[in-house]
C-alpha cells in the first residue's frame, strides 16, 4: 500500500489473513519491550555487584526505563496521527532496538542509566501506537480476536522474562539482558516493513502543546512518587507524596484544559465518561492491585520464603503462562460467546480462588498445589484482561483510536505500578520486626489476603460492565467524536 492512501481507505479494516499477519508482528514489538522489564528487574542485585553500587543508584536502571517509558506514552496518539501509525511504530520499536544495543555495550552505571532511558522512549511508544494500529485494521467486529494477539505477550512477559533474566545472570554475562532484544526488534522492523498498513500523517494535526506541557510532567511526577513509595517510609516519604501531589494537581489542570480546549486536546478526558471506556480503564487500574501485584509478591514468595533461586523461581512461575495460553487456544472463541460481564468476573474469581493456596500456605511441600493456583491465576489473568481492553477500545471510532489508545495505556502503565507500590507498603510494614522464617511467611500470607481482599473491586465493577447489545448501540457524543475529527 503506498503512503498516498486516503484516510478513508485506512479506516478500512484488512481481510482475516492479513490481520493475522499484523497482530502477530505487533505482538513481536509488546513482547520484547515488556520482556525487558521483567529481565532487568530480575537482575538488579546482579547489576549492583557488577557496578559495585548501592541499592539506590542501581535502582535507576529500572526507574529510568519507567519514567522514560510513561514520559512519551501522552504524546504517541499524536505522533501516530502527524507521521503515520507505521512510521510512528517503526521509529519507537528502532528506539528501543538502539537502546537495548547501547545498553549491552554500557561500560560504567551512568551509561547504562542514560541508554535504559533511550529505550524507555521507544518502549513506551510500541504498545499505544500498537493498539491503535490493530484496533483500526480489525473494526469493531473483530476487535477481540485482534487484541488478544498484542495482549498475550504482557501477560506472558513477567513469567518468561523471571526465566531468561534468570537463565542469563547464571549462565551468560549481564550485557545479554539486553542484547536478547536485537533480534527480535530486527525481525519487528523488517516484517513491520513489509505487513503493517502505510499509513499517511496528517499536517493538520498540531501538537497539543500547553496540554503537552501539563499531562507528561504530571504523568511522569506521578509515576516517580509511586516508585518512591516502596521505600522504608511508604507514603510519608517526601520522595513520594511531593511528587504525588504535583502530579495530581498538574493531571487535574490537564483535565481541565482537555475539557475546554478548542482544539483536539492530547488525550480527550470525555471519553473516560463513556461507560465502556471508563468502566474497562477502572477495571484495568484495579488490577494493578491484584494481577500485577501478584506478580511481583510470587517471586519474593518463593525466594524470601521457600528459599528458591531466581532460575527455579522463574519455573516455578511458568505455570501462569500455562494458564493464559489455555484461555487463548482452548477457552478465548467459547468466552467470546458468553456476555463479558460473566467472563471478566470469572476470571477475577479465578484470579482471587489461585490467591487463597498462597495465602495458606507453609514455607515447605505443598507446591503441587501452588503451581495448580498459579494456572489458575494465569486463567483468571487473560478472561480479565482481554474482555476488559476489547471493552475499552471497540466504542472508539476512526479518528479517536491513537489519542484513545494512549489514554487507556497510560491507565495501564500508571496503575500497574502503583497497585505493586501498595502491596509492597503492605508487605513492609508486615515484614517489619520478622525474625524468623515463621514470621516472614505470616507476613506473606496477610499480604497475599490482602491481594485476595483489594481483587474484589474488579470483581464487583465486572457486573457494571454493560451488556454486548448495548455495547454495540453505545455512540460516541457527538460533540466528542465532531473534535477528535478536526
Amino acid at each position: 500500500m503506498s503512503s498516498t492512501v486516503t484516510a478513508s481507505q485506512a479506516a478500512t479494516p484488512v481481510p482475516d489473513r492479513r490481520l493475522t499477519l499484523i497482530s502477530l508482528v505487533l505482538a513481536l514489538g509488546v513482547f520484547t519491550t515488556l520482556l525487558d522489564t521483567t529481565i532487568v528487574n530480575i537482575a538488579l542485585d546482579h547489576l549492583q555487584s557488577v557496578f559495585h553500587a548501592s541499592v539506590a543508584r542501581t535502582q535507576w536502571v529500572a526507574t529510568g526505563y519507567l519514567l522514560a517509558f510513561v514520559s512519551v506514552i501522552p504524546v504517541s496518539g499524536w505522533l501516530s496521527e502527524r507521521f503515520g501509525a507505521r512510521n510512528a511504530w517503526m521509529c519507537a520499536v528502532g528506539a528501543f532496538l538502539g537502546g537495548s544495543l547501547l545498553c549491552g555495550l554500557a561500560g560504567s552505571l551512568p551509561a547504562l542509566i542514560a541508554f535504559r532511558v533511550l529505550q524507555g522512549i521507544g518502549g513506551g511508544m510500541v504498545m499505544p501506537i500498537t493498539l491503535s494500529i490493530v484496533t483500526r485494521a480489525a473494526g469493531p467486529d473483530r476487535i477481540r480476536k485482534a487484541t488478544a494477539a498484542v495482549a498475550l505477550p504482557g501477560l506472558l512477559g513477567p513469567v518468561l522474562g523471571s526465566v531468561l533474566g534468570g537463565a542469563i545472570v547464571q549462565s551468560l554475562s549481564w550485557h545479554w539482558l539486553f542484547l536478547v532484544n536485537v533480534p527480535v526488534c530486527l525481525a519487528a522492523l523488517v516484517l513491520g516493513r513489509i505487513l503493517l498498513p502505510a499509513t499517511p500523517g496528517e499536517r493538520g494535526h498540531r501538537l497539543d502543546a500547553p496540554g503537552f506541557l501539563l499531562l507528561t510532567p504530571g504523568v511522569v511526577a506521578v509515576a516517580y512518587g509511586i516508585s518512591g513509595i516502596s521505600g522504608e517510609d511508604g507514603f510519608a516519604a517526601v520522595t513520594a507524596w511531593l511528587p504525588l501531589l504535583v502530579g495530581a494537581v498538574l493531571l487535574a489542570a490537564f483535565t481541565v484544559h482537555s475539557l475546554r480546549a478548542r482544539r483536539p486536546a492530547l488525550i480527550d478526558v470525555r471519553m473516560f465518561a463513556r461507560r465502556g471506556f471508563g468502566l474497562g480503564s477502572v477495571i484495568t487500574f484495579a488490577g494493578g492491585f491484584s494481577t500485577y501485584a501478584l506478580s511481583f509478591l510470587l517471586p519474593l514468595y518463593y525466594q524470601q520464603v521457600r528459599g528458591d533461586s531466581v532460575l527455579h523461581t522463574g519455573l516455578l512461575l511458568i505455570t501462569q503462562g500455562f494458564g493464559t495460553i489455555f484461555f487463548v487456544v482452548a477457552v478465548r472463541n467459547v468466552a467470546a460467546r458468553i456476555d463479558s460481564r460473566f467472563v471478566i468476573a470469572a476470571g477475577v474469581a479465578l484470579t482471587m480462588i489461585g490467591t487463597v493456596p498462597f495465602a495458606l500456605a507453609d514455607a515447605r511441600g505443598g507446591t503441587a498445589v501452588l503451581l495448580a493456583a498459579q494456572f489458575a491465576q494465569g486463567l483468571g489473568f487473560a478472561a480479565t484482561t482481554f474482555p476488559v481492553m476489547t471493552l475499552a477500545l471497540a466504542g472508539l471510532n476512526h479518528a479517536e483510536t491513537p489519542r484513545g489508545s494512549a489514554a487507556f495505556s497510560v491507565v495501564q502503565r500508571v496503575g500497574a505500578p502503583f497497585g505493586v507500590a501498595v502491596v509492597a507498603v503492605i508487605l513492609q510494614n508486615l515484614l517489619d520486626g520478622a525474625t524468623t522464617t515463621t514470621d516472614q511467611l505470616a507476613a506473606f500470607q496477610g499480604t497475599f489476603w490482602w491481594i485476595f481482599g483489594l481483587s474484589t473491586v474488579p470483581l464487583v465493577l465486572a457486573f457494571f460492565v454493560p451488556p454486548e447489545s448495548q455495547k454495540a448501540t453505545d455512540p460516541a457524543p457527538a460533540e466528542t467524536t465532531g473534535r477528535a475529527a478536526q
